[in-house]
């Protein structure tokens, strides 16, 4: 299963999904509140976890800070119609694959776009 780092924006139920199929998930909102983004995509870098995240300010860092970020980011770009349907989606996709680590991956309602990450 994977090791997944989920920012402080990522919905619980999605977290408590991914929990409950075997996932080993941290969520920010429970362990570290109010950690700047930087903090967050250093600790799933040290941790060699996939960032889930909702915010796009990560593609930043990771590109134009150029910020190691060889663990993976799973940006999130969806309409949440509601919690129940989006727990759904997040949690088949993320099953879906097994190459997350190394990608900036766009997940949008009708296709996915995975970007290698730069390296160290």
């Amino acid at each position: 299963m994977a090791r997944f780092l989920a920012d402080e924006n990522f919905l619980g139920d999605a977290v408590t999904a991914l929990r409950e199929a075997g996932h080993d998930i941290v969520w920010i909102r429970t362990d570290a509140p109010g950690s700047t983004d930087r903090q967050v995509l250093t600790r799933a870098v040290a941790e060699r976890r996939i960032l889930l995240t909702f915010d796009k300010d990560f593609g930043d860092l990771a590109y134009r800070c150029r910020l190691p970020a060889t663990c993976g980011i799973v940006l999130f770009r969806i309409s949440l119609p509601s919690p129940s349907i989006a727990v759904h989606l997040i949690k088949t996709i993320l099953q879906s694959r097994n190459d997350w680590a190394g990608h900036f991956s766009v997940v949008e309602e009708n296709r996915l776009r995975m970007r290698a990450l730069p390296p160290l």
